[in-house]
């Protein structure tokens, strides 16, 4: 279901840009009951969805919904690469990627709840898969190696970022030259899509995002997902 939208007015600011010192967060008093009443560049953000729904991570109905196997193929993965499974939780897109990126590759499986990383953690030791490394994050850094990752994949979980600018600034420059920054999210676009309001993205808005980033070109959306769009942006310079 849908998040119903509410009227806006109080606004109290949080943090200043270092550029013009205008505010780049605020917080406003009446808001979406989905949303933490905080605003990015005019977008709320969402509650973060807890370990205790890590179970709903692995529905079986999620294959059909969110179709994993075409995500895979478009992000055109390789032997060798490093990739960061930003916002991981139970690991359902890291473990598929695992193999992709083969023994020589590494999968990042970052998270910031600690629960998470616990389950992340048990599960590669369990299925024997050396190639995946937990990561605990914070609200404001991803705990990634400056210069050192190829693709960077968020699925379903920007838009929960408490500090998005501080977020993508910080995995920007964990990108190699030449990497790829992925977004996956529920489309805003089209109201069909059965997601709360606050939970969905437009293509637009991630875009406009994106542009505080001048390091990073949106090289194309692709839009092969029932219900999301895949949203990718390749760092300036040569690998």
């Amino acid at each position: 279901m849908r998040g119903a939208v509410a009227v806006l007015t109080l606004l109290v600011p949080l943090a200043v840009q270092a550029d013009d010192k205008k505010p780049r967060y605020e917080t406003r008093a009446d808001h979406d009951p989905n949303g933490i009443g905080k605003f990015y560049m005019g977008r709320e953000i969402a509650h973060v969805m807890g370990y205790q729904a890590a179970g709903w991570l692995e529905r079986t109905e999620r294959e059909k919904e969110e179709e994993p196997g075409k995500l895979l193929k478009a992000l055109g993965l390789k032997p060798g690469m490093v990739v960061a499974d930003v916002g991981a939780g139970s690991g359902y897109h890291t473990f598929r990627m695992a193999p992709a990126v083969g023994p020589t590759g590494k999968v990042l499986a970052v998270d910031v709840q600690p629960e998470m990383i616990e389950l992340l953690t048990a599960r590669a030791m369990k299925e024997k898969i050396p190639n995946v490394e937990p990561v605990k994050s914070t609200p404001t850094d991803p705990k990634l190696p400056a210069d050192g990752v190829d693709l960077a994949l968020m699925v379903d979980v920007y838009h929960e970022f408490s500090h998005p600018y501080e977020m993508a600034e910080k995995l920007v420059a964990a990108l190699k030259p030449g990497g790829r920054l992925v977004f996956v999210e529920f489309r805003l676009e089209d109201p069909q899509v059965p997601i709360k309001l606050v939970h969905k993205m437009s293509e637009r808005q991630v875009i406009k995002e994106m542009g505080e980033f001048p390091e990073l070109v949106h090289t194309k959306t692709v839009n092969t997902l029932l219900w999301q769009h895949i949203i990718i942006f390749t760092k300036k310079g040569k690998k």
